[in-house]
C-alpha cells in the first residue's frame, strides 16, 4: 500500500481494487461512509446519499453490505431483496463459476461384463467387443466451442464487460467468450459438451487362468474427458462359462468319476479326463463312494502367479452292478457271507 492513491481508497472503503473508481470512493467517504462500507461502522446498514460537498452523486442503496463481512465475528446478518456486493465481487475475484465449469474435467470410468467361454478362460485368448463410449469431439477438439473470424461481439475482443452497482463500475469476465476475446460459439456437433457418443470395436486379451468375476482394467479406454480433461478407464468384468464335466473352483478343477465296486474294493488304475487330456488315476483298495482323490498340478494355470497351477480333484462315485442272471446273484450272496459286517453298525452306535 505504498501507493498513496491506493492507500487513500483503502482508507475510505476498507478494501482496494483496481476496478474501484477513485471519485466514487471519495464521494462515499464525503457522505460519512466508514471503512468497510458500513454507515456508522455497523454491519448490515445501507449507505445512501445524494450530491455531496464535491457535487458528485453517489448511491450505495440496494446493496447488502453484510455479504462483504459475513463471518466477521459480529454474528449479525442483513438481507436485501435488491441484491448485494456478493454478486459483484464474486464476478471480480472468484475464479470458479462459469470458468471452472468450462475447465478440464476427467472422463468417467466404464464397466462392461463379458461372457467368456470355459476353454477361453482356461487357455487364454482374445475377445472382440463393441464398446459404446464418449470420445473427444472432432469438430471442436474437446473445447465445446468453435471459433469464427473476428472478435467477440459482446466484449469487442477485450475479454471483459463492464458492470455497474450504484456508482461503482466493475470489469468482469465476458460470459460469451469466457475471457478469450475471440468470436466463439457453442459447437453444433457436441452442443458444448466437448464429447460425442460413439461405438467402436475393441480387442480384450484374456490371460490363461482368468477367473469368474475378475476385472481387467484398460487404461484410457473409458469416456473421454471434457474440455481437455484425461479419459477414464474401461473395466471388463469376466463371466466365465460352464462345462458339462469340469467344474472350476478357483484354480482347481473338480469332477466326479464313476468306479465299479470291484475297482473300489480291490484297487485299480483308471483313466480320467483332465483339461490337458487323459491321465491315469490310482484307486486305492477299499475306496469309498464320495471319497476325493487329488491329481497334483492338473488344474488351471494361475493368471496371477507365473508357473503355478491348481489341482484336479476327483470324487469317486461307486456304481453297483445289476444282477442279470442266477450265477451273478449267487456270487453276490457268497460275497455277503464272506463279509458279514454291518455297514450301519457305526450309525446305530451314534444314535
Amino acid at each position: 500500500m505504498s501507493d498513496p492513491k491506493k492507500r487513500k481508497i483503502y482508507d475510505q472503503l476498507g478494501f482496494y481494487s483496481d476496478n474501484v473508481d477513485p471519485a466514487a470512493a471519495e464521494a462515499y467517504a464525503r457522505q460519512g461512509g466508514t471503512p468497510g462500507g458500513f454507515p456508522g461502522g455497523q454491519p448490515g446498514g445501507n449507505a445512501t446519499g445524494s450530491a455531496g460537498a464535491g457535487g458528485v452523486p453517489f448511491d450505495f442503496g440496494g446493496f447488502d453490505f453484510s455479504d462483504l463481512f459475513e463471518g466477521g465475528g459480529r454474528g449479525k446478518r442483513a438481507s436485501s431483496s435488491r441484491g448485494g456486493f456478493r454478486d459483484i465481487f464474486s464476478s471480480m475475484f472468484d475464479r470458479g463459476g462459469a470458468a471452472a465449469a468450462e475447465g478440464p474435467e476427467p472422463g468417467s470410468d466404464l464397466e462392461y461384463q463379458v461372457n467368456v467361454p470355459f476353454w477361453t478362460a482356461i487357455r487364454g485368448g482374445v475377445m472382440r467387443l463393441n464398446i459404446t463410449r464418449r470420445e473427444t469431439c472432432g469438430s471442436c477438439h474437446g473445447s465445446g466451442f468453435v471459433e469464427a473470424p473476428g472478435v467477440c461481439p459482446q466484449c469487442h475482443g477485450k475479454g471483459t464487460i463492464e458492470q455497474t452497482g450504484g456508482r461503482m463500475k466493475f470489469n468482469v469476465q465476458c460470459p460469451r467468450c469466457h475471457g478469450t476475446g475471440k468470436n466463439i460459439s457453442t459447437c453444433p456437433t457436441c452442443h458444448g459438451e466437448g464429447t460425442i457418443e460413439r461405438t467402436e470395436p475393441l480387442e480384450v486379451r484374456i490371460k490363461a487362468g482368468t477367473r469368474d468375476g475378475q476385472r481387467i482394467r484398460l487404461a484410457g479406454k473409458g469416456n473421454a474427458g471434457s474440455h481437455g480433461g484425461p479419459p477414464g478407464d474401461l473395466y471388463v468384468i469376466i463371466k466365465t462359462g460352464d462345462h458339462p464335466v469340469f467344474h472350476r473352483d478357483g484354480d482347481d478343477i473338480r469332477l466326479t468319476v464313476p468306479v465299479t465296486a470291484t475297482e473300489a474294493a480291490l484297487g485299480a488304475k483308471i483313466e480320467v479326463p483332465t483339461i490337458d487330456g487323459r491321465t491315469l488315476l490310482k484307486i486305492p483298495p477299499g475306496t469309498q463312494s464320495g471319497q476325493r482323490l487329488r491329481l497334483r498340478e492338473k488344474g488351471v494355470p494361475s493368471a496371477t502367479k507365473e508357473g503355478v497351477r491348481g489341482d484336479e480333484i476327483v470324487e469317486v462315485k461307486i456304481t453297483v452292478p445289476m444282477p442279470r442272471d442266477e450265477k451273478t446273484k449267487e456270487l453276490l450272496r457268497e460275497l455277503a457271507r464272506l463279509n458279514p459286517e454291518d455297514p450301519r453298525a457305526e450309525l446305530w452306535g451314534k444314535v
